[in-house]
């Protein structure tokens, strides 16, 4: 399938994908839902990639949903925008969730409204010091979507993120790594230089052992302690049948790079 608003590529078992829509600082559409489908359909096969870095072309990461895209041909018209969430939104972050390679978001410019929350969705967050972060839901009297209400309360705390969200304020990247949102900001210039040495940094680790602290983690934040514990044991027992976690110990031993095959 050809893409009209995303790049995709794959290469040395890193897949990068940008955004690719900056006249409209990359807002999201129903094409571009249709196409992120089916990228995310290549990345969910075995041995596609190891890790993906997701960007925005050109002077921002992404500015939401593009408006114009939902406008009805009547003004007057009421629509139900929870069908746009259900058949889209939604099953993109879940699908961020439980893919088993790491997803790095490399946040350039401004990410906004649905933008913010897809950014957030990645498994490792790196942002420009000025990348500017704005839940602008309430600037347009709706409410944050696409995770946003998962995420930030358990990133930043209940104060922080209704102060966020109730009055639309933009956040830098400093401020989102000095806060814990993100992981770590850098100096804009070379936000993709750090994205690129992340992203080998990841494909060279254990496929399994990724997949797993992937889900184990994620999980934490529902499960009780007891449950926890229980989960952290039958993982281990997983990936200690593992040729990784054997090839882990005898490149550990031989002092030498591990090279795991993901199996």
């Amino acid at each position: 399938m050809s893409y009209e608003t995303l790049l995709f590529s794959v290469e040395n078992a890193i897949a990068r994908l940008t955004l690719n829509r900056p006249d409209r600082i990359n807002a999201i559409t129903a094409q571009m839902h249709e196409e992120l489908r089916d990228v995310f359909s290549q990345l969910e096969k075995p041995d596609s990639a190891r890790c993906v870095i997701v960007t925005g072309a050109g002077r921002g990461f992404c500015s939401g949903q593009d408006l114009a895209d939902r406008k009805a041909a009547d003004p007057s018209e009421r629509r139900d925008l929870s069908q746009s969430i259900q058949q889209n939104y939604n099953p993109l972050v879940k699908r961020m969730a439980a893919l088993p390679i790491p997803i790095i978001s490399a946040v350039n410019g401004v990410a906004a409204g649905a933008g913010a929350s897809l950014a957030l969705a990645a498994d490792i967050v790196l942002a420009g010091h000025n990348t500017k972060f704005v839940q602008a839901f309430v600037n347009i009297g709706l409410v944050p979507d696409a995770g946003g209400t998962y995420v930030l309360p358990r990133r930043v705390g209940l104060a922080k993120a209704l102060g966020m969200t109730l009055t639309g304020t933009p956040i830098t990247g400093k401020q989102a790594a000095d806060w814990g949102l993100i992981w770590k900001s850098v100096e804009d210039e070379s936000l993709m230089a750090e994205a690129e040495a992340l992203a080998k940094t990841l494909a060279g680790k254990a496929p399994i052992a990724l997949a797993s602290i992937k889900k184990i983690m994620r999980a934490s934040l529902e499960n009780g302690f007891a449950e926890q514990l229980d989960m952290e044991a039958e993982f281990q027992r997983h990936c200690g049948y593992t040729d990784d976690y054997q090839e882990g110990i005898a490149s550990f031993l031989e002092k030498r790079a591990p090279d795991f095959k993901g199996r």
